[in-house]
């Protein structure tokens, strides 16, 4: 492929062949500057804050081959580091039959003939990764800041500063003009910015600054041309400048990934590359020099070796891969033995008479440890796994906001909306209603005026705990809370500007269905959770939500297949559609048995207390409402039963009294000064696709996500093809968002909650003041202080399915190809004989006991 020349460059004296017209580079560097941007995955804002693998746009090559890149191209870690893999091998928690079965599983270890010995010599040696540099890297001549900030530090400081003001909607008072999209926003603010050449030693930075090109793509194109590099190498350059500003190309990438749900294009991705991209051109405008000069050949030298830099950090990073295998072998044999102490279920009737109570909860690993203690205290509750959004492909709009919340999982479009009206009883629900609507309008709008700027800052994500400094004297009484944080239940944000008259009466409501629609809606939702096929008396719908104070991520602690949204509104639609007198008329015709007596009830667990809330209770009959006050004894001793579990984990006694322990938990939620409210889904490590009856009774301490399938009752497969394509999809972006924050939080987590400023309201965290936008999660989200409390593993997926029915959906899916077929996750299934079979390219084969 033809180099195209730096200025000053000879041609070399052989003849040439033809170069290629400027049409046709054109269009190269465009194609080159698209792949770049399709490596880089979103992160969802503050308000939405779902859990997202960081590595999703790269799952079509292996994990050690994106591990190797991105160690070549950003200096990031994909795979544990290896102190704390020595750390388990010293202390036990990798076994030495864990290496040997992981060496085993391994064929490439074998064919470089690695051996045991080799690999626990490698835990006392760093990787010792090649790594390939940027132009701005090769002219800096302080790289080490000591005099100054160097280049990097300093260009990455004023284009992440630069995209704060730009994309800030709603947290700055004084808003600028946007008229020519980012590129052209950031190429005004700098030729504008007389402090930024001072702060990088450069007082010639204005004639640099004359050279840069008015558009993005005439900027694209003039660096490109300036830089020389070979172009099988352009794509991974431009990749590795994205890189340097990893988190706001995140958030670029979140605008592209909501633009194309719409139907639409965004280029935002695109005008950062430019900007930093043009950053070095700018910087080679001012240093001539023949210094300079050797720099820039000596990027070019370096980039021309870049393949063989990419290859050697693959072999070097074989060891990490083969202990990362051990690493996880440990986990899945203890998994194997307690899913196989599990006594076989006799086969049941759909709905066994001594079943009084079915209760579906979210998959969230947080409800497993609830639905195991729920079943132990009263045996005739069945609780089922689904996700948490029920089904509902909804987007909420509060009473007198202009808001439209997803409430579904971010990998999909809303195509229903829900709006809150204020309803006391069913008729109210009708135009019956309509004449309360306006005055709790007036009323929520009014309190939203008089609460003013700062009161909003304590509800929405810019509660940081940096905003206290901020505000001073005024937050003195919110401070006196937090001084002695109350034992109060959680508050609902959604309840925020209500009056207290009209907050218990606000209800979400479905909008723009027919009954046809609602019948068709409400049977696609119990046939995949399994409850066509007979119903108890009372059913419930079991949302989950956390609750913490000053907490600028709080959302990644509530429902991630709601959309960094409790799963509230969502439960409270579907037992409304479901207990509609017509919908069950039609759902009864449709061959649903649906006894005149039984009820469906919305509930929330609060994952932080566990505690089960029961939601618009006044709406049901007092059959209803018995069977739900005989249900509080169960769930007050299941709560406890949990908190007990968690008490050590949080550092409390779990020997206090249940009362006491309750109180001492619902402070911690209240506590603004409490960085740990709850560990969340750490330590998450396995998502079971399975009926209840194959984990009845497993202690699975809170690390396994628990989905409901019945393979007798999906003959055709459909309901395993979403099962693999949706929940199993979410649950890989949460064990992985878990994992690359741990094994490396400076650059896939968001560093110390303490030191957090929220960026435009809601977009994201700075730690600090400035550098790039943070993503990933918090240090105290994964550390207690004093060891790691998540285990970086990949997720081990176990099926209860037939072989072929598995394979045929790897087969129709991408995605589902690529995460099993290049290791991003391990697929079980349960074998014929009771044991498990585990599927390897391609392959099933038993795995040992």
């Amino acid at each position: 492929m033809q180099t195209l020349l730096a200025p000053g460059t000879e041609p070399s004296a052989h003849r040439e062949p033809p170069r290629p017209s400027d049409a046709d580079v054109d269009r190269r560097i465009d194609a080159a500057c698209a792949q770049a941007c399709r490596a880089i995955a979103p992160a969802w804002p503050l308000d939405r804050a779902i859990a997202v693998n960081p590595h999703w746009e790269r799952i079509g090559s292996s994990v050690r081959r994106v591990a190797a890149r991105l160690a070549v191209l950003g200096d990031i870690r994909v795979f544990p580091p290896r102190e704390r893999l020595r750390e388990a091998w010293a202390s036990g928690r990798i076994s030495a039959a864990d290496l040997d079965a992981a060496l085993a599983r391994h064929p490439d270890a074998r064919a470089a003939g690695l051996d045991a010995a080799q690999a626990v010599a490698a835990l006392d040696r760093a990787p010792g990764l090649p790594r390939l540099p940027l132009l701005i890297d090769v002219l800096d001549d302080d790289p080490q800041g000591r005099r100054r900030l160097s280049w990097r530090q300093a260009v990455t400081h004023q284009v992440s500063q630069v995209c704060a003001a730009y994309f800030d909607r709603h947290q700055a008072d004084w808003q600028p003009e946007r008229p020519g999209g980012l590129y052209a926003f950031w190429r005004d603010t700098l030729t504008h910015d007389h402090g930024i050449g001072a702060l990088m030693g450069l007082p010639e930075l204005a004639r640099g600054l004359a050279a840069l090109p008015a558009t993005r793509v005439q900027a694209e194109r003039w660096v490109l041309r300036r830089l020389g590099l070979a172009e099988p190498a352009w794509a991974d350059y431009l990749e590795a400048v994205l890189l340097t500003v990893n988190g706001w190309a995140s958030w670029c990438a979140y605008l592209a990934w909501e633009a194309r749900l719409a139907g639409r294009d965004d280029e935002h991705l695109r005008d950062l590359l430019a900007i930093r991209l043009a950053w070095g051109a700018i910087l080679l405008e001012c240093r001539d020099d023949r210094a300079a000069q050797r720099a820039f050949v000596a990027l070019q030298v370096e980039w021309e070796g870049a393949p063989g830099r990419l290859q050697q950090a693959e072999d070097a990073l074989r060891v990490d891969e083969v202990w990362q295998l051990a690493y996880e072998a440990g986990y899945q044999r203890d998994l194997a033995r307690r899913l196989r102490a599990v006594a076989p279920a006799p086969v049941e009737p759909a709905t066994p008479a001594c079943i009084e109570v079915q209760a579906a909860f979210c998959i969230d690993v947080r409800s497993e440890r609830l639905r195991r203690a729920v079943e132990s205290v009263w045996p005739a509750v069945q609780t089922i796994g689904f996700a948490g959004f029920f089904g509902l492909p909804v987007a909420y709009t509060p009473l007198a906001t202009e808001a439209r919340r997803p409430q579904l999982p971010g990998l999909l479009a809303p195509a229903l909306d829900v709006s809150e009206r204020v309803a006391a009883t069913a008729a109210d629900f009708g135009p019956a209603g309509d004449t309360l609507q306006a005055p709790a309008r007036r009323a929520r709008l009014g309190r939203f005026a008089a609460a003013g700027r700062w009161g909003a800052g304590t509800v929405w994500p810019n509660a940081a705990f940096s905003s206290v400094e901020a505000v001073g004297l005024g937050y003195l009484g919110r401070l006196a809370q937090w001084l002695r944080p109350p034992a109060a239940a959680r508050r609902p944000l959604d309840g925020a500007g209500h009056a207290p008259r009209y907050r218990p009466l606000c209800r979400p409501v479905l909008a723009g269905l027919d009954l046809g629609a609602k019948v068709e809606l409400g049977a696609r939702v119990l046939h995949t959770m399994g409850l066509d096929r007979g119903l108890a008396p009372l059913v419930l719908l079991v949302g989950h939500g956390s609750q913490s104070a000053n907490n600028a991520q709080a959302a990644a602690l509530d429902c991630g297949a709601c959309c960094g949204q409790t799963g509230e509104v969502n439960a409270r639609v579907l037992a409304r559609l479901l207990n509609e007198p017509a919908v069950r008329a039609g759902l009864r015709a449709r061959g649903i048995a649906m006894p005149a007596d039984m009820a469906f009830v919305a509930a929330l667990h609060n994952t932080t207390t566990d505690e089960i809330e029961g939601l618009d209770l006044d709406l049901l009959d007092a059959a209803a409402r018995a069977r739900w006050a005989r249900l509080q004894a169960v769930f007050v001793q299941a709560g406890d039963q949990v908190r007990r579990e968690r008490a050590a984990a949080l550092g409390l006694d779990a020997r206090r009294p249940h009362a006491a322990l309750l109180e001492q938990l619902r402070r911690r939620a209240n506590d603004g000064a409490q960085t740990r409210p709850e560990w969340g889904l750490a330590g998450n490590a396995a998502f079971l696709i399975a009926p209840r009856s194959r984990s009845r009774g497993a202690a699975l301490d809170g690390r396994v996500f628990l989905h409901d399938y019945d393979p007798a009752h999906d003959a055709d497969g459909s309901v395993l093809e979403l099962l693999m394509t949706a929940p199993m999809l979410v649950t890989h972006w949460i064990n992985w968002q878990y994992h690359a924050s741990t094994c490396d939080p400076q650059r896939l987590g968001s560093g110390n909650k303490l030191l957090h400023n929220v960026v435009g309201g809601r977009i994201g965290v700075f730690e600090g003041n400035g550098g790039d936008l943070r993503i990933g999660l918090a240090r105290q989200s994964l550390h207690d202080g004093s060891r790691w409390r998540h285990e970086p593993l990949r997720l081990t997926v176990v099926i209860d399915a037939p072989a072929a029915a598995i394979e045929r959906v790897i087969a129709g899916h991408a995605a589902v190809h690529r995460l099993v077929h290049h290791d991003w996750l391990h697929l079980w299934r349960f074998a014929d004989d009771g044991g498990f079979e585990r599927y390897v390219r391609g392959r099933w084969s038993m795995v040992a006991d």
